[in-house]
């Protein structure tokens, strides 16, 4: 079992920047793929960034690319996101989440049903 917290929320005015982190706890994250999706009010929950277990490889979200990135550092367990240049349509709450390497996330590695293990949330407010 893995036990995600997520943290670094709060609000924040447009224009401007947070970081979220994402510690795990229960086992080792290393060789997870990890991401964060969010989700707004009244609206499904979307994937935003992704990165495998080898921090070789990352993918966004179009609506992000270019403002935020993802990272992680296997050795204390934690996966970041760093969040610049924040636009009020980015106000959701902000999921880590962690996946097995098994065929379901081959096949639709940007999908939340390829993600076994999630954290409770932050909650992300960027006011215009």
């Amino acid at each position: 079992q893995v036990q995600l917290v997520e943290s670094g929320g709060g609000l924040v005015q447009a224009g401007g920047s947070l970081r979220l982190s994402c510690l795990a706890s229960g086992r080792t994250i290393s060789a997870m793929p990890m991401a964060w999706f969010r989700q707004a009010p009244g609206k499904a929950r979307e994937f935003v960034a992704r990165i495998n277990w080898s921090n070789s490889i990352t993918a966004y979200a179009d609506s992000v690319k270019g403002r935020f990135t993802i990272s992680r550092t296997n050795a204390q367990n934690t996966v970041s996101l760093q969040m610049n240049s924040l636009k009020p349509e980015d106000t959701a709450v902000y999921y880590c989440a962690a996946a097995r390497r098994d065929s379901l996330w081959y096949t639709a590695p940007l999908s939340d049903q390829a993600y076994e293990y999630w954290g409770q949330g932050t909650q992300v407010t960027v006011s215009s």
